[in-house]
């Protein structure tokens, strides 16, 4: 039996848990992933978030495989993995669907002006907005056509948007109308009503998004970030969002998380704001388990 730990928010049912057994795995769970390990030299296999957070990796001097339950690979030490020879697997496309919905939610909520009608509601007022947009017809570009990218396009396909993608090579991809490589962001940016940032956070693209890019987008053009905070210079986009109250953002990370009472982003009316929750499904658990299993399977085999 492969001694396998399960750490951190991972839901398997009792039939979950017996299949995994059926692959040989002998499994340990361990809910907080800050508590201390127990033997971990034991444990060729681990299942985690942000275990490597709290623990060095030298301490578990057999493993073999880290399966991570996110999309991101920013929490772990990816250069001693890589010495190491472990095997590395992540989510994959298990979150797409719900950050693709909150996306749209959120440009929608801007959109439509949905903040003025609810206060309204609030306040029993009967009031018409002439003012609000409509999606088709508008210039998107997502940055990133990974498998939260393809969720995206696919949707804002369904309202007639021209969806272009910018990625490393360049090369075309289902769902996008255009396919722009890294090196043309500069050249691009100038063009989208609607940026979105589905990438991951690396050295690379940390402050992808910085000052000078900024400057670049269009008067009213809408900033969407469900990726991670880091991937944009925040200070940088509150000076934007205050000198542009035609644009917006909808943003679901930040640079700081929980985000600081003081911070200027609770308080912008063109920013639509959630705590790092754009990921949340109820078909999250059964998408998990599949994409474990399939990567456990291929590791055991």
């Amino acid at each position: 039996m492969i001694s396998t730990l399960i750490a951190g928010n991972v839901i398997l049912s009792e039939q979950q848990k017996t299949k995994l057994g059926e692959l040989g795995l002998a499994l340990s769970f361990q809910k907080d992933e800050r508590e201390e390990v127990t033997k971990p030299e034991q444990y060729e296999i681990v299942i985690c978030n942000g275990l490597f957070q709290f623990h060095s990796i030298d301490e578990f001097e057999n493993l073999k495989m880290i399966h991570l339950t996110s999309a991101g690979l920013d929490r772990v030490p990816l250069e001693t993995i890589q010495e190491r020879g472990i095997r590395i697997c992540n989510a994959e496309d298990t979150y797409s669907v719900p950050m693709a919905e909150f996306a749209v939610g959120g440009i929608l909520q801007l959109y439509k002006n949905s903040a003025f009608f609810l206060q309204n509601k609030t306040e029993k007022t009967w009031e018409k907005d002439r003012k609000l947009r409509e999606l088709a017809g508008k210039q998107v570009l997502i940055l990133g056509t990974g498998h939260v990218g393809q969720a995206m396009a696919k949707r804002l396909k369904a309202f007639d948007c021209y969806v272009t993608g910018l990625s490393r090579s360049g090369k075309p991809v289902p769902g996008f109308d255009h396919i722009a490589t890294i090196d043309q962001l500069d050249e691009v940016l100038p063009h989208p009503d609607i940026l979105i940032l589905a990438i991951p956070y690396t050295s690379k693209t940390e402050g992808i998004l910085d000052e000078k890019r900024l400057q670049l987008l269009k008067e009213n053009a809408t900033i969407v970030n469900v990726a991670r905070g880091k991937l944009v210079e925040e200070q940088a986009l509150i000076r934007w969002l205050q000198n542009h109250p035609s644009g917006g953002a909808v943003l679901d990370v930040f640079e700081m998380e929980p985000l600081p009472e003081e911070n200027a982003l609770w308080r912008l009316p063109n920013v639509v704001l959630s705590p790092h929750n754009s990921f949340v499904g109820e078909g999250n658990a059964q998408r998990l388990f599949q994409v474990m299993k399939k990567n456990l399977e291929q590791y055991i085999n």
